[in-house]
């Protein structure tokens, strides 16, 4: 006769691999060391694009969340929905990295953010582990988490007022 493995490891497995999903948060997948030593440039984006960017993103509301997710019809984790946006309608190319992305951009103060702008947060106790695409208004557009979709938060609200860490650009003002 057959015994089958306990269901309570198996159990707390699926459960680790869910929770490791979940922490994973939205940073995206971890990045491959090309080797080049060559330190990343600042996209000097003409400031001009930043409609463009504001429109595009606005089209994929309500978009499923789906961590690595980098394409409309399989989702979009938070890197994933900037690296999209900026690629379609800025036709800059962008890692699929919070923190990479982060490293690219040129830190700006909160208070001078402008639409097209990024916001980054620590959600995670790990700097740079969730981002978005700043709207104006004190609103920004963000792939938040699993289970969840493409939607518009606002950066008064007491979660993301609490997390928020730094705010950057990548047009050339």
């Amino acid at each position: 006769m057959y015994d089958s493995p306990p269901v309570k490891p198996i159990r707390r497995k699926a459960i680790a691999l869910g929770l490791l999903m979940v922490v994973g948060g939205c940073a995206g997948p971890p990045q491959r060391s090309g080797g080049s030593g060559r330190q990343a440039v600042t996209p000097q984006i003409d400031p001009a694009k930043r409609q463009e960017v504001i429109m595009t993103a606005l089209s994929l509301l309500e978009t499923d969340y789906r961590y690595g997710g980098a394409r409309p019809v399989r989702g979009f984790d938070c890197s994933g929905l900037v690296k999209f946006v900026f690629q379609a309608a800025a036709q800059t190319p962008l890692p699929h990295n919070t923190a990479a992305i982060a490293g690219l951009s040129q830190s700006i103060r909160r208070s001078r953010l402008q639409p097209g702008d990024l916001v980054f947060f620590n959600t995670l106790n790990r700097s740079n582990s969730h981002m978005g695409i700043y709207l104006g208004d004190d609103t920004f557009i963000n792939a938040p988490s699993t289970g969840g979709r493409v939607r518009i938060d606002s950066l008064k609200n007491p979660y993301y007022a609490r997390h928020f860490e730094s705010a950057g650009t990548l047009f050339a003002d």
